[in-house]
């Protein structure tokens, strides 16, 4: 299997049992700067410094904690961000190589999602509008 450049470590997926309390301690102990796409909803809450942060999604507590896909507290995935020549050749190489996996367009960002050998998501993910409109002001609000 071909190697895929990544770029940097994107976002930390973490469920969590408030969103809100969760976002206002990472904005408010280290600084997070706090966005919202008006496409996702109430969720994802990403918290970026630089190009680098975490998503807060709602925990299902009614989860079993130990089955490996309870939406639990937990950290539930973690995402590299690639760029789009890069997310091209991830996809030929996961089908020539017979990996599974799962596209997602989240508006500004395309993803994939596959397992790791025990179990552990990981996305690839990529930008699709100008970076200035997603890490900027632009598409993405600060706050709700």
């Amino acid at each position: 299997m071909s190697k895929i450049q990544l770029n940097f470590l994107d976002h930390v997926a973490i469920r969590v049992k408030d969103l809100e309390a969760s976002a206002a301690w990472y904005e408010n102990l280290f600084g997070l700067t706090r966005y919202q796409v008006p496409e996702w909803g109430d969720f994802p809450i990403l918290l970026f410094t630089g190009k680098t942060g975490i998503a807060l999604f709602p925990a299902r507590t009614e989860d079993p904690v130990l089955d490996p896909d309870s939406r639990n507290i937990k950290i539930d995935h973690f995402a590299f961000n690639v760029s789009k020549e890069s997310f091209e050749a991830a996809k030929k190489a996961y089908e020539s190589e017979g990996i599974e996996y799962h596209f997602m367009d989240h508006h500004t960002f395309h993803s994939l999602y596959i397992r790791d050998p025990d179990g552990h998501i990981l996305e690839l993910t990529t930008l699709v509008v100008p970076e200035v409109d997603f890490y900027g002001s632009g598409v993405a609000s600060h706050g709700k």
